[in-house]
């Protein structure tokens, strides 16, 4: 059986796989092909984001009547990482590689605290406490991410 945990945390490797092809376009030096890499990362991240914070976050709050504990984090979370992640794009249009280099850094880092938090701790959270709404959860989540 699908769970909010499995399925999201599977959107979370898909997104780290994107990641990791722009970080093997910079170490060969081609920057024009990290730059298309880093932003297909970049939309999966945001759609990933988003669908949290329209479907998931919104479900487990209403239910549990939790609003200002681990989703309020994670939303601060993700625009701390929305920022690193302009500022990679923005390193990469610039042709900085260095910079960028840096950003990443600090982005993959963040990201993977981040993650964790959510896959250990959030996501079980919102499988235990959604267990009426999983189907309907895990539909819309499927059909936000999916989405050009």
């Amino acid at each position: 059986m699908t769970t909010i945990r499995s399925f999201m945390t599977e959107d979370h490797r898909r997104c780290d796989d994107l990641f990791a092809e722009a970080e093997q376009a910079v170490s060969k030096g081609n920057l024009d092909l990290a730059l298309v890499a880093f932003g297909h990362f970049r939309s999966a991240m945001l759609a990933h984001f988003d669908s949290e914070e329209k479907t998931l976050f919104p479900t487990f709050e209403a239910k549990t009547g939790m609003r200002m504990g681990p989703t309020q984090v994670m939303r601060m979370e993700h625009e701390q990482l929305r920022g690193l992640m302009d500022d990679a794009i923005n390193a990469l249009k610039t042709a900085d590689a260095e910079d960028y280099l840096g950003q990443a850094d600090t982005l993959v880092i963040m990201m993977q605290q981040h993650n964790m938090k959510e896959e250990n701790m959030l996501y079980p959270m919102c499988d235990q406490h959604l267990t009426a709404e999983l189907p309907a959860v895990l539909e819309r989540l499927e059909t936000e991410l999916c989405e050009p």
